[in-house]
C-alpha cells in the first residue's frame, strides 16, 4: 500500500483561566518534536495542505481554532482565501516585509473576515504602524524579554485594538507577568510542549478510487467517470484486469474504459471500484490476490447471497449488502477512521447505521459474516435466529459460494 507519513505540531493556546481556545499548527517533518525550517513558504503550504486536506480539519482543531504561521507570498495568494475563516488566524511572520501591498492584502483579508495575528513580536512597533490598526491577535515574545521591557511594550501596544498573547512563556513567573499586565492569551512550554499529530496519506490511486465511488453514487455520467479513469492509467489497467477476470464470466473481452463502464453498469462498476480499493496492495506480478481483497471480496459476496434469500429483498438490497460487506473493511485498509472516510461519500443510510452501528437488517447481517469469520458458532446460532429468513444450511452454502467467487479474483480468463 502506497502511504506517505505525515506529521503536523500543534501547541495549545490558552486564556487568563488556562482553558483552551487554540491550537498554534506546526511544520514538523518527523515525530520528533522542533523541525529545522529553510523554506518558510514551504513549511507554510504544509501545515496548511496537513490540516485540511491529509488529516482533515475536525480531527486537528476540534471545535477550537488554529494559528497558522504564513509567509509574504501565502498572504498574497488566493489559496488561503480557501480556508475556513471562522476556524483559523492568519499569522504573519516577524520575517515579512511590510509594504504597501501588504498592508492593502492584510486589509482586504480583514474585510473578508479573516482574523490576523503577529507573531514573534519583540516591540518593534514602528515597522508595524500601518498594520497594527488590523492586527486581532499579538504575539508578544516574552522569554528573554527583561520585565521593565515587556511592561514598556504592553503598554504601546495597548493604543491599538488587539489582544495580546504571550508567547514562550518557559516559568510561571513569565505567565503571572502577563497576566498581571493584562494579556488575554497565553502559549508556551510552562503550559504545554507542542504534540505531534501524525498520519498517513491516501495514494493518487486510492483518492482517485475514492473520487469515482462518491461520483459513481452521487450519478454522475459516464463521460465524467471516463474521464477520471483517463488521467489514472495505472487504476485503468488495474480496473480492466480485475473486470475481465470474474466480471462476465470470461465470455466476452473487455479492452477500453467505455465498454467497460457500457458492459458492467454503474452498480457492478461501483462493486469493481471497492473490490479495486483492496487490490491495490498486491503487485501486478504477485502469485497471490492480497488477502485483504480476497477477505473484503468475500465478506462483500456472502452479504449480497444472505440479502438475497429474503422474501421481500429488492435489487437495491442486495446492492447495499455487497458494499457494507466491503466498506466494513476500508478502515483497516486505509489505516483511517471509518468516520473520516464515510463523509465523502454518499452513502445509503441503511449502509451507514450498518457500518457505525451495525444496527438495522444490513447491520445484523455483518454481525453474523463477522462471526462466521472468527467461528464463533454461538454468535452464529444466535444471528441466524435473529434474520428469520435464514437457516443453517442456506448460510453455508451461501459461504462456500461466496468463497469460491472470490477465489477467482485475480485469475486470468
Amino acid at each position: 500500500m502506497a502511504f506517505q507519513e505525515l506529521f503536523l505540531g500543534r501547541q495549545p493556546i490558552l486564556d487568563r483561566d488556562q482553558n483552551l481556545v487554540a491550537f498554534e499548527l506546526l511544520f514538523r517533518s518527523s515525530q520528533v518534536n522542533g523541525a529545522h525550517i529553510e523554506d518558510d513558504l514551504l513549511a507554510s503550504a504544509t501545515v496548511i495542505n496537513h490540516a485540511f486536506s491529509d488529516l482533515g480539519v475536525e480531527a486537528v482543531l476540534g471545535r477550537y481554532t488554529g494559528f497558522i504561521n504564513l509567509s509574504a507570498p501565502l498572504i498574497m495568494s488566493e489559496v488561503i482565501e480557501l480556508l475556513p475563516r471562522d476556524r483559523v488566524v492568519l499569522e504573519l511572520l516577524e520575517t515579512v516585509r511590510v509594504d504597501a501591498p501588504l498592508v492593502a492584502r492584510l486589509k482586504r483579508l480583514k474585510t473578508m473576515g479573516f482574523q490576523l495575528a503577529l507573531d514573534d513580536y519583540l516591540g518593534h512597533e514602528e515597522q508595524y504602524t500601518e498594520v497594527l490598526p488590523v492586527i486581532d491577535v499579538v504575539k508578544v515574545e516574552v522569554k528573554d524579554m527583561a520585565p521593565e521591557r515587556l511592561a514598556e511594550v504592553t503598554r504601546r501596544l495597548r493604543r491599538f485594538p488587539v489582544k495580546l498573547l504571550a508567547e514562550k512563556v518557559d516559568s510561571r513567573e513569565q505567565g503571572d507577568r502577563c497576566r498581571d499586565l493584562g494579556f488575554e492569551l497565553f502559549q508556551g512550554y510552562y503550559f504545554a510542549r507542542p504534540s505531534v499529530l501524525r498520519g498517513k496519506r491516501l495514494s493518487h490511486a486510492e483518492t482517485a478510487i475514492m473520487q469515482l465511488m462518491g461520483m459513481v453514487m452521487g450519478e454522475a455520467p459516464g463521460a465524467q467517470l471516463e474521464q477520471v479513469l483517463k488521467h489514472n492509467p495505472d487504476l485503468s489497467i488495474n480496473l480492466l484486469r480485475l473486470v475481465n477476470s470474474v466480471a462476465l464470466g470470461g465470455r466476452t473481452r473487455i479492452t477500453s474504459l467505455s465498454q467497460a463502464l457500457m458492459m458492467l453498469g454503474r452498480s457492478q462498476f461501483q462493486r469493481w471500484l471497492q473490490l479495486l480499493l483492496f487490490g491495490l496492495s498486491s503487485s501486478p506480478d504477485a502469485r497471490f490476490p492480497s488477502p485483504l481483497l480476497v477477505l473484503a471480496s468475500t465478506r462483500g459476496k456472502l452479504m449480497e447471497l444472505l440479502a438475497a434469500q429474503s422474501p421481500r429483498a429488492p435489487a437495491a438490497l442486495c446492492d447495499q449488502a455487497f458494499l457494507t460487506g466491503i466498506m466494513s473493511l476500508v478502515s483497516a485498509l486505509l489505516a483511517m477512521p471509518l468516520t473520516d472516510i464515510l463523509k465523502g461519500l454518499p452513502l445509503p443510510d441503511e449502509v451507514r447505521i450498518a457500518l457505525l452501528d451495525r444496527t438495522g437488517l444490513l447491520g445484523d447481517l455483518l454481525l453474523l459474516v463477522e462471526a462466521l469469520e472468527q467461528t464463533r458458532a454461538a454468535e452464529v446460532a444466535a444471528q441466524v435466529q435473529r434474520i428469520a429468513f435464514l437457516n443453517a444450511d442456506s448460510v453455508s452454502e451461501a459461504n462456500l459460494a461466496a468463497i469460491a467467487w472470490a477465489n477467482k479474483i485475480g485469475d486470468t480468463p
